[in-house]
């Protein structure tokens, strides 16, 4: 371990105990340095790690502190991470997927507001309207999801489940572009699990998204078997 690393900790550890919690200033950094017996250097490079870790935050003219460690913020660097997953990694999250969302989608039944359910069948209405603009309907079909994961009142799970499920867009795009009746078929699945969720019905929430899941998990595995690769970029309809 490096000495910035060991200096990371200390500072880590400050937060861990309690002594340092969301919201309070650091002291002076030549004080916290000779608390912890670092250098001023080893210090300034530790805090400039956490600040990027979104750990501490530099308020101009004010100090360092520590930031609220809501997991929305602490897992912001985690979208951009698998954003950078190479090879036929979307399978992979996929599986994650399908590991996660249907449970989440099983406590959103049991959770879910009347608030809640009206923003998941705003969603899937403009799913209906969308029909035929694949990447519009894709777009609504993730804010779907996003709203079911916000319904289970747990920051990290919903938190989690976007970034995992980000990365799986452009494949389910790709799939709307080369399959005429996916946009019918993701529809139609959608529908089961608004349906489960407004009986507040756990077993039938987490039935649905499971059988949603898997129905995307299988196009690509028999799309992948072959030659065929999932556009790196906006994908373009064939003539």
């Amino acid at each position: 371990m490096s000495l910035t690393d060991k200096a990371i900790a200390r500072i880590r550890q400050l937060i861990q105990d309690g002594e340092l919690r969301p919201g309070t200033k650091l002291p002076p950094e030549q004080q916290l340095a000779a608390e912890l017996g670092l250098s001023r250097n080893l210090m300034r490079e530790a805090v400039k790690a956490l600040v990027v870790a979104r750990v501490l935050e530099i308020r101009r003219g004010d100090g360092t502190y520590v930031t609220s460690l809501a997991p929305g913020l602490l897992l912001e660097g985690l979208g951009s991470a698998v954003e950078l997953l190479q090879g036929d990694t979307v399978l992979e999250l996929t599986e994650v997927r399908k590991l996660f969302e249907p449970v989440a989608t099983a406590l959103a039944a049991a959770r879910i507001t009347d608030a809640d359910l009206a923003e998941v069948e705003r969603h899937l209405e403009a799913m209906r309207t969308a029909q035929d603009d694949v990447e519009l309907l894709n777009r609504h079909d993730a804010a779907f999801h996003r709203a079911v994961a916000r319904a289970t009142g747990n920051e990290t799970l919903a938190t989690l489940l976007e970034h995992i499920s980000g990365r799986t867009l452009r494949a389910r795009v790709w799939r709307g572009l080369v399959d005429a009746d996916a946009a019918a078929r993701t529809i139609a699945e959608h529908e089961v699990i608004h349906q489960a969720l407004a009986a507040r019905d756990p077993n039938l929430a987490q039935a649905a998204a499971l059988m949603h899941v898997n129905t995307t998990e299988r196009w690509l595995r028999e799309h992948l078997a072959g030659d065929e690769q999932i556009p790196a970029g906006p994908p373009q309809p064939s003539p």
